[in-house]
């Protein structure tokens, strides 16, 4: 197991990742004394798969537990989920102190962080990330947002959580797609900040695809500890340099809203290309070199991503 330290004075918190990470969640929520109850808002195909799990590691440390499962989709982040979750939420807390845990991928994180940050003002919050994607960028860093019909993620809070369990042994569940979406916020970190990251990256393709357990431990591990740095220097984004994550999400989220946020095109693929596009405008203007961007347009290829 890998320890990751995002460092924000009071509010620093742990990112434990490594196989099996995810059986110790009770016993930590327990020795940090972090809640006495613990409220799961995840989807019904990571309940089935890993609910019981998830509860039985938390009711061994007394733990009780309730979950609420949503929809696997951007709809679900909505005031009428929200509102849902939070009334659920009180019914089960009843001044026992419970936190809210995020058992899932992103669309999950976003609304459980957001529903930690309004329910009594803010209760604990921790992160059970599932998807390659949540565990290497949207877990960590404290955004949390719902959606409204006039744009994605207009209503939220920075709202950091209190752990963040990356367990690698999600990721076998996954379908082929989704590790390729994960895979371009990975390539992303390699892009903006360690030239070494890419470069493992590419000389490691495959057996990343194949979710070879020591790369997938490594990148995982690098991508929580480069983003960690970032929101330790910026972490509301009042500086610009947390804007760096954004890399490739200018036209990504283009992208995904001409298409309504439907899962024709994943997060991830929207990504990657808008990565190329920016790739492409560095280039006309002179700020990047070609030779580059063919690197990237290549290892993107490579990943079996959209261009």
């Amino acid at each position: 197991m890998k320890t990751i330290l995002v460092r924000l004075g009071s509010k620093t918190y742990p990112i434990y990742v490594g196989k099996g990470v995810s059986r110790g969640i009770g016993k930590t929520l327990s020795r940090k004394r972090i809640a006495g109850a613990c409220f799961i808002i995840t989807n019904p195909a990571i309940r089935s798969l890993y609910g019981c799990a998830i509860s039985k590691s938390l009711a061994g440390s007394g733990i009780e537990t309730r979950f609420l499962a949503v929809a696997d989709s951007e709809k679900s982040k909505s005031h009428k989920v929200w509102i849902r979750a939070l009334e659920d939420l009180a019914v089960f807390d009843k001044g026992r102190g419970a936190c809210v845990m995020a058992l899932g991928g992103g669309v999950i994180g976003d609304l459980a962080g957001f529903v930690a940050a309004t329910y009594r003002r803010g209760v604990a919050f921790i992160q059970v990330p599932t998807t390659l994607l949540a565990q290497v960028d949207s877990a960590i860093g404290g955004k949390t947002a719902i959606d409204t019909e006039f744009a994605k993620n207009l209503i939220g809070a920075f709202y950091q959580p209190k752990a963040v369990f990356s367990d690698t042994s999600f990721l076998k569940s996954l379908p082929m797609r989704q590790i390729r979406n994960g895979l371009a916020e990975v390539i992303k970190y390699g892009v903006i900040l360690d030239k070494g990251l890419f470069s493992f990256i590419e000389n490691n393709i495959a057996k990343i695809l194949r979710l070879d357990e020591r790369c997938m431990q490594y990148i995982i591990s690098r991508c929580s500890q480069l983003k960690a740095e970032v929101v330790t220097v910026d972490e509301r984004e009042l500086l610009g340099y947390r804007s760096i994550l954004n890399f490739g999400h200018t036209a990504g989220h283009a992208i995904e809203a001409a298409g309504s946020y439907r899962k024709a095109i994943g997060h991830g693929e929207a990504v990657a290309i808008g990565m190329l596009i920016a790739f492409d405008i560095a280039v006309k203007t002179g700020m990047a070199d070609p030779l580059a961007a063919q690197r990237l347009g290549r290892l993107i290829q490579r990943a079996g991503l959209a261009t």
